[in-house]
C-alpha cells in the first residue's frame, strides 16, 4: 500500500468521536399537547348548557311573565349573535337586518292562519323564507363596500314593508293576528314559547360556536383581518360571504318568528321597525365585536336596561346611541375585549393553543 493509499484511506474512516456521535439515538422533541379547552371553558360551557336545560323545563317552574322575558331576551341574543357574525367575522355591517324579521314574521302567520300549519311548526319552516330573500338582496347589494353595502341593506328592508303594506292578503297596513293560537291553553303556549327560545340559543349562539371552531371558522377569521390575503390563500371570498349572510338570514327571521309568535300579532310598522338594527348593532358595540361572549354581555344590559329606563321614550334611546358611540371611540373591543385584556378566560375556547410538558 502506497503513502497515498493510506492517507486516502483515512480520510474515509470518521473519527472516534464523530463515530460516536453518529451511533448516539437522536434527542427525541418536547411532547406539545393541543388544548382545544381552557378552564374557563370547562366550566362555562355546562353552565351554558345547564340554563338552556332550564330554559326547556321553564314551564314546570317558572310563570307566564318570566317565560315572556326569557323569550324576548333569547330574541336578542339570537339577533345580536346574527349580526355579529355578519359585522365581526364576515365584515358586512348591515342595518336592514329588520328585513329578515318581518318577512320570517309574515311568513310564519300566512302559514299557520292561512295554510292551518300548527304554528310552532310555522315558527321552523319560516326561516325558508329569509333565506329565499337574502340570495337575491346579496345579489344585489354584494359590490357594494362599506357604508353603501349597510345603506343598501336599509333599503331592502324598507321595500320590504312598503311591499307588505300594501298586500290585502296579509292585513296590508294594520297587519295580522295569530288566530291559530287560539286553538291553545296558555299552558300550551309558554310551553311552545320555552322549548323554541330554547331551540333559538342552541341554534345560533351553539351554532356560531362550532361554526367558529370549524376550518370554516378559520377562513371567517382570516377574511375579517383581510379579505385580500385571505384570498391569495385559497379562501373564497364571495361564496364564504354569501353563505355566511344567508346563514345569518335564517338565524334572524327564527329570532323573529319566536318574538312575534310570543306576541301573537305582526304589522309592518312593528316587524320591520329599523329598531331591530339598531337593538343589533348596540348590543355587538357595548358588548363587543367578534366574539361569541360579546353579544351575550350586550343582550344582557341591553335587556336590564330596557326593563328600568324603557318608560322614558326618546331619552332612553339617546343615552344608548350616546353610549354606543364613546363604546366605539374608546373601547372598540367593547366591555368584554376590556375584561378580556384583563383577564384570560373565555366562555367559549375557540382558539388551540399549544401547551409544553409540564
Amino acid at each position: 500500500m502506497t503513502s497515498s493509499d493510506a492517507a486516502a484511506m483515512s480520510a474515509t474512516l470518521p473519527t472516534s468521536s464523530a463515530a460516536a456521535t453518529a451511533v448516539l439515538p437522536a434527542a427525541a422533541p418536547p411532547a406539545v399537547t393541543v388544548q382545544r379547552h381552557s378552564r374557563s371553558s370547562r366550566i362555562a360551557t355546562p353552565l351554558a348548557l345547564a340554563a338552556v336545560a332550564a330554559i326547556y323545563a321553564m314551564p314546570w317552574w317558572a310563570d307566564g311573565g318570566l317565560i315572556r322575558s326569557v323569550v324576548e331576551l333569547a330574541c336578542y341574543i339570537a339577533l345580536a349573535q346574527m349580526w355579529n357574525l355578519l359585522a365581526g367575522y364576515a365584515g358586512l355591517v348591515s342595518v336592514g337586518q329588520q328585513a329578515f324579521v318581518g318577512v320570517a314574521g309574515y311568513a310564519m302567520f300566512v302559514l299557520a292562519n292561512k295554510f292551518g300549519v300548527d304554528p310552532f311548526l310555522a315558527a321552523g319552516l319560516c326561516v325558508v323564507a329569509p333565506m329565499l330573500l337574502a340570495v337575491p338582496a346579496y345579489g344585489l347589494l354584494h359590490r357594494l363596500d362599506g357604508p353603501y353595502f349597510a345603506i343598501g341593506t336599509w333599503v331592502v328592508a324598507e321595500a320590504c314593508r312598503l311591499f307588505v303594506s300594501t298586500q290585502d292578503y296579509v292585513g296590508s297596513g294594520s297587519g295580522m293576528t295569530l288566530r291559530a293560537m287560539a286553538a291553545y291553553s296558555p299552558e300550551a303556549r309558554e310551553l311552545g314559547a320555552a322549548w323554541l327560545a330554547a331551540t333559538l340559543l342552541l341554534l345560533t349562539v351553539g351554532g356560531s360556536v362550532m361554526l367558529m371552531r370549524s376550518r370554516f371558522g378559520l377562513a371567517l377569521t382570516a377574511m375579517r383581518d383581510n379579505p385580500v390575503a385571505a384570498a391569495s390563500q385559497g379562501v373564497n371570498v364571495g361564496r364564504l360571504r354569501l353563505l355566511v349572510y344567508v346563514a345569518a338570514a335564517a338565524g334572524t327571521g327564527l329570532a323573529g318568528a319566536v318574538y312575534y309568535l310570543s306576541a301573537l300579532r305582526i304589522s309592518p310598522a312593528a316587524g320591520f321597525d329599523p329598531n331591530w338594527s339598531s337593538i343589533c348593532i348596540f348590543i355587538v358595540m357595548v358588548g363587543g365585536i367578534g366574539t361569541i361572549e360579546g353579544p351575550l354581555v350586550g343582550a344582557l344590559l341591553y335587556f336590564a336596561a330596557d326593563r328600568l329606563f324603557g318608560q322614558y321614550g326618546t331619552p332612553y334611546m339617546v343615552v344608548l346611541g350616546l353610549l354606543t358611540l364613546l363604546v366605539a371611540l374608546y373601547a372598540r373591543q367593547g366591555l368584554w375585549g376590556l375584561w378580556s385584556r384583563r383577564v384570560d378566560a373565555p366562555w367559549f375556547a375557540l382558539r388551540r393553543r399549544l401547551a409544553g410538558p409540564g
